[in-house]
């Protein structure tokens, strides 16, 4: 069933502008270019998939396949909700003071009736802008027992206010008392083996109780030293690249969808009813954030002093702006307002970070409240999206203290425009193709934020990260698919490359570029 989700914004559909002149049926041809063809989905479906023939290299206690390298992770790991700004220095780091809070309550009795204070040293650029990052806040939150999707926004706006608040945080035979004065932080050159490294520890007066050595490595993932990554099962369908899956999914004759929802069945245990009840949890997340931001006023936290524009942008849409300027001011609209609540410290979805999570949602909230999509297409374009930020993740970095904006804005960039591409064609090479062009096009891309705040340039560059993406999915459906030169896996290994040539000042820590350049009050 074809279904056009490019009525304009103001709601007349072509047609009715067909009517209105040349310039009119120009506007028309640019917006048929957005028209989605909705396939069956496999949400629908609720029995066992068939097993792929490539899963024997898979199930074999994990398998040679899987130990070499297959992607085994969970859609919801990378799309995750939580407070802003940023996710490697928020969301990571809350879920790490989360897990030392876990282990340290599971101690005996004996060890922490004794207890009299935790100390949390912050290394990286969780040190350079952790405190503009609100990292403190985060570890405060997580050391309380909060969780980043259930926290409450406000409420954590608000901790670590006063200095000399006392906090208490509950052990096994009493609590301790916690300030903001026992984070420290430290150096932001060091010899960790990760940018972003956490040190917790636990003290009985002087004497060592616990520690633990935490990185948090973008998008809100974590990594604990000494500790195995959780146990899951394999993937059913094995890749760990963009070229091995577009042979299995030839070979299979598979969809995009389908494969990446039997991977997370596998992985999880959970049944496809639940994973797409999932799915629209995050895309219900993603259409509040836009929401949101659309609606607020005022000014962002934080000495820049910076107006939120969002609002007043999605306004000027309909101030006689020719058809082709209204789409893009009001995809720049939604982009900013996910990126401005963001800012805010308000919660967003990781897309794949929080500081890139103005691209994806600004795509979604077009397609469902001027397009009207179902569910069942922002469902298998959110899957295509994923599929872009695995490979980009297992195969470089989507951090920004590893790669630089390149692995933020970059990637979801890429993102975005591999589910235009794959919900208007249903094709994988087209999706990867049109992630490759938006990817390409941001190499090199340095996180040099103003004042160490997700403000400048990272709230624009999300709009711009939009258009860009919009601009590379028409590139790549205009080609040939077996005509383009560049692949996606060669762009994903030049930003690895790239981003570990990067100086640390471009990487996230406001020591060079435009941090140094512009000047705050």
């Amino acid at each position: 069933m074809a279904v056009n989700l490019l009525a304009l914004p103001d709601g007349e559909d072509c047609s009715s502008r067909l009517a209105r002149g040349s310039h009119e049926r120009l506007c028309c041809k640019f917006v048929r270019l957005f028209l989605l063809s909705a396939g069956n989905s496999p949400c629908g479906k609720t029995g066992k998939y068939l097993q792929s023939p490539f899963a024997d290299a898979c199930n074999n206690g994990l398998g040679e396949g899987f130990n070499m390298g297959a992607i085994a992770t969970s859609l919801f790991d990378l799309f995750k909700i939580g407070p802003g700004p940023s996710s490697s220095h928020t969301i990571g780091p809350m879920k790490a003071a989360c897990h030392f809070l876990k282990y340290i309550r599971g101690l005996p009795i004996e060890e922490t009736r004794s207890a009299s204070r935790i100390e949390v040293c912050l290394y990286g650029s969780l040190s350079a802008t952790g405190k503009s990052h609100g990292t403190d806040r985060a570890i405060a939150a997580g050391l309380l027992g909060w969780e980043p999707e259930s926290c409450d926004s406000l409420a954590f706006s608000e901790l670590l206010h006063s200095p000399s608040k006392r906090y208490h945080i509950r052990l096994r035979g009493g609590s301790i008392a916690f300030q903001g004065n026992r984070i420290r932080f430290g150096a932001i050159k060091h010899s960790y083996p990760f940018q972003n490294t956490m040190l917790f520890r636990l003290f009985a007066g002087n004497r060592l109780l616990a520690e633990k050595e935490i990185y948090s490595l973008g998008g809100g993932f974590i990594r604990i030293r000494g500790e195995a990554e959780k146990a899951r099962q394999a993937p059913v369908h094995c890749y760990s690249n963009m070229a091995e899956f577009i042979e299995m999914a030839g070979v299979l004759r598979r969809s995009v969808p389908a494969i990446m929802l039997e991977n997370e069945a596998a992985i999880t245990g959970a049944t496809v009813g639940q994973i797409c009840d999932r799915l629209d949890l995050i895309l219900h997340a993603m259409l509040e954030s836009v929401d949101r931001g659309l609606k607020a006023k005022g000014t962002l936290p934080g000495p820049i002093g910076l107006t939120r524009k969002a609002g007043s942008l999605y306004r000027r849409r309909t101030r006689g702006l020719f058809a082709p300027d209204r789409a893009l001011t009001t995809l720049s609209a939604y982009a900013l307002a996910a990126s401005e609540e963001n800012a805010a410290g308000h919660k967003v979805v990781t897309a794949p970070t929080l500081g890139s999570a103005g691209i994806l949602p600004a795509f979604i909230y077009a397609l469902r409240k001027d397009f009207h999509a179902s569910k069942e297409t922002l469902r298998e374009g959110l899957l295509a999206a994923a599929l872009i930020g695995f490979i980009a993740r297992h195969n470089a970095s989507i951090a920004g203290a590893e790669v630089g904006c390149q692995g933020e804005v970059g990637v979801a960039s890429a993102m975005g425009a591999a589910m235009l591409a794959y919900i208007n064609s249903h094709d994988i090479r087209n999706a990867a193709n049109a992630a490759e062009i938006s990817l390409e096009h941001h190499l090199g891309l340095t996180c040099d934020p103003v004042a160490g705040y997700v403000q400048i340039p990272c709230i624009e560059r999300n709009a711009i990260g939009a258009v860009h993406a919009y601009s590379s999915y028409l590139l790549a459906l205009a080609g040939d698919p077996k005509k383009q030169k560049v692949k996606f896996d060669q762009v994903v290994h030049a930003m690895l490359v790239t981003g570990r040539d990067m100086s640390s000042k471009y990487k996230e820590t406001s020591k060079g570029g435009l941090a140094v350049c512009v000047t705050t009050c």
